[in-house]
C-alpha cells in the first residue's frame, strides 16, 4: 500500500479569501526561504516533506538548560556562564515566559496586512542593564572542533531563527537588544570512556541580529500562499531535486 506524506492537520491549511488569521510558525518561514514550492505544497495542499526523526538528546539538553537558568532566574542571581563571558545580562522573569516557550503558542504577532499570525517559541530570555530584552537560543551537537562562532552555511537558519524572535518581541512593543546569544553545548568525544555520562563543552556565542528582512518575507509568503499553482522549487532543494530526478528516471524507463 502506497504511503502518502501529508501535513498532520489538513484543516490547518491556508484558504485564500478566508477572514480567519492563518497561523504561520517560524519554521515554516524558514521552509519558504529554503524552497517556495515545498512550502506551498505543505501549507496549501497538505503535502508535507517526509518527517525527520526527533532529536531526543537535544530536547533533553534544552530541558535541562531551561531548568538550570530558571534556578538563577528565580533567585535573581547570575549564571556562571554569563559571568565567565562578562555579559551584561541576567535571566529575566516574565509573566508570559512559559507561554513564549511553548511550541504551540510561542511569541505571537498578527501581521494585519496579510492576516498571517506569526509565532515562534523561544528558549530563554535575558535582560541587560539598559532594560533591553535579549533573545537566547540553546543548541547542542557533537563536533571535534571547538565551537566559538556561527560560520557554517547551514547555520544561517539559526541566525534567521533568532531574528524572527527579535522581530516578534519588537512587534509586541518590547525593547529588544540587537545582540542575541547562542548557548552552544558540544558533546565531547575525546574522553577515555563513556562511564554512563556525556560531557559537554558549553560556549556562549553572541550574534548581532538584523530582522529587516522579515517584513518583506512575510509579504512574499502571502503572495505565494495565494498562487493558483505551486511556484518553482528552491535552487538548492534536495527534496525537489530528488523528486525530479526520480520522475525523469521513471519516465525514461
Amino acid at each position: 500500500m502506497t504511503k502518502y506524506y501529508t501535513s498532520q492537520r489538513s484543516r490547518g491549511l491556508y484558504t485564500p479569501g478566508s477572514n480567519l488569521p492563518f497561523r504561520l510558525s517560524r519554521s515554516k518561514i524558514d521552509l519558504f526561504l529554503e524552497c517556495p514550492r515545498c512550502f506551498y505544497l505543505d501549507r496549501r495542499l497538505g503535502v508535507g516533506r517526509p518527517p525527520g526523526y526527533p532529536f531526543s538528546l537535544n530536547s533533553a539538553v534544552d530541558h535541562l538548560l531551561k531548568q538550570e537558568f530558571d534556578i538563577h532566574r528565580h533567585k535573581g542571581s547570575n549564571h556562571p556562564l554569563i559571568e565567565k563571558y562578562g555579559v551584561d545580562a541576567k535571566p529575566v522573569a516574565h509573566q508570559d515566559l512559559d507561554r513564549w516557550r511553548d511550541n504551540f503558542t510561542g511569541v505571537e504577532y498578527l501581521h494585519r496586512p496579510t492576516n498571517l499570525l506569526i509565532f515562534g517559541a523561544i528558549d530563554d530570555l535575558w535582560q541587560n542593564s539598559k532594560g533591553e530584552y535579549i533573545v537566547v537560543d540553546y543548541k547542542s551537537t557533537s563536533k571535534s572542533e571547538k565551537i566559538t562562532k556561527l560560520d557554517k552555511d547551514w547555520q544561517g537558519s539559526y541566525k534567521r531563527q533568532m531574528e524572527v524572535y527579535q522581530w516578534l518581541l519588537r512587534r509586541n512593543n518590547y525593547k529588544v537588544s540587537n545582540t542575541g546569544y547562542f548557548v552552544y553545548c558540544n558533546g565531547q568525544k575525546d574522553r577515555k570512556a563513556f562511564d554512563g555520562k556525556l560531557e559537554f563543552e558549553v560556549t556562549l556565542i553572541p550574534y548581532e541580529g538584523d530582522d529587516s528582512w522579515v517584513e518583506a518575507t512575510i509579504n512574499d509568503i502571502y503572495k505565494c500562499l495565494n498562487l493558483k499553482s505551486p511556484p518553482k522549487p528552491g535552487q538548492d532543494c534536495d527534496y525537489c531535486a530528488y523528486f525530479y530526478s526520480r520522475q525523469k528516471q521513471e519516465n525514461d524507463n
